[in-house]
């Protein structure tokens, strides 16, 4: 496939081989997220956005598997430097019981691991001061490890703060942090001591301004919460606070400069680490290698997941705990092919100019939505190639995603009337003008015919 020349190419989605694997993942899966019935040739041709799939379609995909593949398909910046590598067995080991290498020197590996991504991560951490990893299998993981180290370095806390419209993850622990739809959480047993306060997606939002109720007469809601101004939850009872700097799940809601300041100044002054959950919002996604830096807030721990292909817990080591066993991962860093992805994705952002590249082709694609968009485009938003366009009604906007699979874009949708674009971080100038052009027609045919209510 030339991914220069390549264009959708789609006759019936989906097809009926599609049908058939589709049917044959319905046997015996649990009901599960499968947005749509694409089904991913393994064995043909793709690269970058471009995907083709059991019936012969060809697809552009605009989702990136929701962050997690940040280059797309069989991109050569990836499997080039895979190409060397003979696979062994086993690929996978109990990753923090037993050490892994390539060679004698660890500064001259021809294959990098688990040693050398944790070196990638505190590097592109540096400003933040944040020194320290610890590898799982998953941005839950990642998210649950950082809520335990929180409460080590702090035994006596009780409490957490999350905030409203927040999705961290899927287990037990991390569906406690979770305050989006109720479909996630309800009738599961909760953590407690987790509190919530409104996130506030108003991007032009100030303290006088503030529609959503994080801002006050009387300050912050999160501040006001504290004894020193007038609530009833001491600071040193607060294990952490924790953000996403973007909320993905629900809805891609991007903050105000004002409500990011605020928060980092409260979990400054009273000493509350704060957690930033970037599973969805990191690895260059926003044309900065985490999200957090466009805002004036320090974290004191990120997660990552999705684009690193593993669980990353990234801290000061001054928050995670000396003694053994505190924390631990059957598998956690010990995926050998994983790693190496990892490593090599972070160098590839950072060799090939990508954050400048997402943060340019970002500024294309907005330039082009928000031209002449019809009155039922609420919103176009976005940093990076993390974009966002709202409808006026959960009815348009699944009429479209409909309408783009048809025309071969795959979308996806999230909070409750909101399409996602996540275009490769290495898309070209032709790729989001092509992209976009089918998304728009997607609208066009569409929206106006949905049912609004």
């Amino acid at each position: 496939m030339d991914r220069d020349t390549a264009v959708p190419d789609t006759d019936g989605l989906p097809g009926p081989n599609a049908a058939k694997w589709v049917e044959r993942y319905r046997d015996h899966a649990a009901p599960s997220e499968y947005s749509h019935d694409f089904v991913w040739d393994v064995t043909a041709e793709a690269h970058g956005p471009f995907v083709t799939d059991v019936d012969g379609n060809v697809l552009m995909d605009f989702t990136c598997h929701i962050g997690a593949a940040p280059l797309g398909y069989n991109n050569e910046k990836v499997l080039d430097r895979l190409a060397a590598f003979d696979l062994v067995e086993p690929m996978k080991i109990a990753g923090q019981d037993l050490y892994f290498g390539s060679g004698p020197d660890p500064d001259a590996a021809p294959f990098p691991g688990s040693a050398q991504l944790m070196d990638r991560l505190t590097d592109v951490s540096e400003s933040f001061g944040l020194d320290t990893v610890f590898l799982s299998n998953s941005g839950a993981e990642a998210i649950e490890n950082a809520v335990k180290i929180a409460h080590d370095a702090n035994p006596a806390a009780t409490r957490g703060y999350a905030f409203g419209g927040s999705f961290h993850g899927r287990t037990l622990g991390t569906l406690s942090l979770t305050k989006s739809k109720s479909v996630y959480t309800r009738h599961y047993p909760e953590v407690a001591g987790i509190e919530t306060v409104p996130f506030c997606a108003d991007r032009s939002c100030t303290p006088e301004t503030c529609a959503c109720g994080f801002f006050t007469g009387e300050g912050s809601r999160l501040r006001r919460a504290l004894t020193p101004e007038g609530g009833h939850v001491d600071p040193a009872e607060v294990a952490f606070v924790v953000l996403e700097p973007i909320q993905g799940v629900g809805g891609y809601r991007f903050p105000s400069e004002s409500f990011m300041a605020e928060v980092g100044a409260v979990t400054d002054e009273y000493d509350i680490p704060l957690v930033v959950d970037e599973v969805q919002s990191g690895v260059g996604r926003t044309g900065r290698f985490w999200a957090a830096e466009h805002y004036d807030l320090e974290p004191d721990v990120i997660c990552a997941a999705k684009a690193l292909r593993v669980g990353a817990t990234v801290g000061r080591s001054s928050l995670f705990p000396d003694e053994k066993n505190r924390l631990g991962s059957t598998f956690g860093g010990g995926d050998l092919l994983a790693s190496m992805m990892g490593t090599f994705t972070i160098e590839a952002i950072r060799d090939h100019g990508l954050l400048a590249n997402a943060t340019e082709r970002g500024r294309q694609a907005r330039e082009l939505l928000g031209d002449g968009a019809p009155d039922h485009v609420v919103d176009v938003r976005g940093k990076g190639l993390m974009l966002a366009v709202e409808f006026d009604t959960p009815e348009r906007r699944d009429a479209v995603v409909k309408a783009a699979l048809s025309r071969g874009l795959l979308t996806l949708g999230c909070g409750k009337k909101t399409i996602r674009l996540l275009p490769p971080l290495d898309s070209t100038p032709r790729e989001i003008d092509l992209g976009i052009g089918i998304f728009e027609e997607a609208i066009a045919a569409a929206a106006p015919a949905a049912t609004a209510t």
